[in-house]
């Protein structure tokens, strides 16, 4: 794997820092621009929207750039953003740079992936992916607690001037690794793109990958209040919790990058119904300790494993449209990391309890598994078939 595409995870890791870090940072940002807790939170809910919008409409703008152009361009903003947002006394300027922030971030993601199926070897997207959600689960892993430690000992504004002096090395690793003459190839252009996006079996991969990853981030958002709730956790062992599942994350998208390429059906087969079961499992297990902390990291991996090689197999699928695939594909995730805690929250607000949010993960992993059934039912399933031409055969 080139260089290159390790250097892409190093700057993925610190924009998904600065994605999930604002978690623990509410507090003191809502206590010092003295705004209400809800309102605070309102800067979480922002850079989702940022996002879910910006991934297909940044990715049609890096189309006229060469891609290390785009990279940059979007790096520099992300940082900038970010040196202001560190600055600012202003709510509503705070809020303005987390969702120029997330257009950034969508942007990057959308660009790196291209970038970097392109710089891999034919056969090696599933690794060149997981190598990019690779720098997110390490965010989970490290630079989330790193960004609520740095909030706890220094304030807020430190986890901000900590992202970005993070992404400086990333600024000059992509100026130095990145060909110069890395334009969109030719033929290109958003339309011929939009054409190849609209093959239904490109469509069921981002549906699949939107529900997987809903059910995820569903249970993800709302662990420490079950955990200290029906398991009985201290409230002390959570930054431990949170990093257990970061590490079983980056466990699945390990996994991934090792078997997405050659056997991703088989991965998706067999991985596919057990994250169904293990939600369920956890959701009648997660009052006793010992189980609730192994499928913390099970579900983890199971999770990133299923997500990472579905979105593999979307730029396997989209070899047309390599820059918009990756677009859709970043925006497709963020939906269900939307969609997923919106529909937790609903449960736990209509008093199902705490437990209610992996009943709801199992669903939609179960809405997944019926989608995909149904897609392949109708011989038009998001197999290895649609990507035959693009990778070897599975080995026998």
């Amino acid at each position: 794997m080139p260089f290159a595409v390790y250097l892409l995870g190093l700057a993925v890791f610190a924009q998904g820092t600065s994605e999930f870090m604002l978690s623990g940072l509410i507090p003191g940002i809502a206590r010092d621009l003295r705004v209400s807790i809800p309102a605070a939170g309102l800067l979480t809910s922002a850079f989702a929207v940022g996002m879910v919008v910006g991934a297909p409409l940044m990715a049609v703008l890096s189309l006229r750039w060469s891609r290390r152009f785009a990279l940059l361009a979007f790096l520099v903003t992300f940082l900038v953003v970010h040196v202001v947002g560190a600055l600012t006394t202003s709510y509503a300027v705070l809020l303005g740079t987390r969702v120029i922030a997330a257009l950034a971030n969508a942007g990057f993601l959308a660009v790196a992936m291209a970038t970097a199926v392109a710089l891999a070897p034919s056969d090696a997207k599933g690794r060149a992916t997981s190598v990019l959600l690779g720098g997110v689960t390490i965010a989970c892993v490290a630079g989330v607690p790193g960004g609520a430690l740095l909030g706890e000992m220094w304030g807020w504004r430190s986890a901000f001037w900590a992202v970005a002096v993070a992404l400086l090395p990333a600024v000059v690793a992509v100026l130095r690794s990145v060909p110069a003459g890395a334009p969109a190839p030719a033929g290109t252009r958003a339309r011929g793109e939009l054409r190849a996006l609209r093959r239904p079996r490109l469509l069921v991969l981002l549906l699949l990958a939107a529900l997987v990853n809903g059910g995820t981030f569903c249970t993800f958002t709302y662990l420490a209040p079950l955990l200290t709730g029906d398991t009985g956790i201290g409230s002390s062992w959570m930054p431990l919790m949170l990093a257990l599942f970061g590490l079983g994350s980056f466990a699945g998208v390990s996994v991934s990058g090792r078997v997405a390429d050659r056997r991703p059906i088989r991965l998706l087969v067999i991985c596919g119904p057990a994250l169904a079961a293990g939600w369920a499992l956890f959701a009648l297990t997660a009052g006793a300790p010992v189980p609730a902390v192994v499928l913390v990291f099970v579900q983890g991996t199971l999770s990133f494993a299923v997500g990472s090689t579905l979105i593999s197999q979307v730029l396997y699928a989209a070899t047309g449209a390599p820059t918009l695939a990756g677009g859709f594909a970043t925006a497709a995730l963020n939906v269900g990391a939307t969609l997923g805690p919106w529909l937790g929250g609903l449960t736990i607000g209509a008093g199902l309890g705490l437990r209610s949010p992996l009943w709801v993960s199992a669903l939609l992993v179960a809405a997944a598994l019926v989608t995909a059934a149904v897609a392949h039912a109708l011989g038009r399933p998001p197999s290895e078939k649609s990507v035959e031409k693009d990778q070897p055969a599975e080995a026998q």
